[in-house]
């Protein structure tokens, strides 16, 4: 067991199965020292997905929530592409995308759940530039939407 995994254990976490792609495109892609992952939404650790509008149907604790299993999803892909989460040597970007209804303004709050769950995992490493975004809708209907780039060894 990787000193990463072992630091989710300790916690108290489970990653998923990396998602499959839902069309004509790849899950993660690795360039020199980077992997690029691709979007992940929101699905709860039953793997079923998290809906709704932010600042309608879906509370700011949920959206944080949901952004969590979204970050749970992305090291997921990590995994599945490097083998071996340990090979993560920085978290450099996040993208967040937040279904909002109009006035909803929470979007780095909901991301913050995400961002949090990084550095809760990977420590320093999970430290990282980003956006927190806010959209009319998301693929599926998905509450929150998340991609990352990573700097791997």
């Amino acid at each position: 067991m990787s000193i990463t995994e072992k630091r989710l254990a300790d916690l108290g976490l489970k990653l998923p199965e990396a998602p499959q792609p839902v069309a004509n495109y790849v899950p993660y892609l690795i360039s020199g020292d980077q992997l690029f992952i691709s979007g992940q939404v929101s699905k709860n650790d039953s793997g079923a997905m998290i809906t709704g509008l932010l600042g309608d149907t879906v509370s700011p604790e949920e959206g944080n929530r949901a952004a969590r299993f979204c970050a749970l999803s992305l090291l997921a892909q990590a995994k599945a592409a490097l083998g071996d989460l340990d090979r993560v040597v920085q978290v450099l970007r996040l993208t967040g995308f937040v279904a909002s209804a109009p006035g909803f303004t929470g979007q780095p709050g909901v991301i913050n759940g995400a961002s949090d769950l990084l550095v809760e995992v990977l420590g320093d490493a999970g430290r990282h530039t980003r956006s927190a975004v806010g959209v009319a809708v998301l693929p599926l209907g998905a509450s929150v939407e998340i991609d990352a780039i990573f700097k791997i060894r």
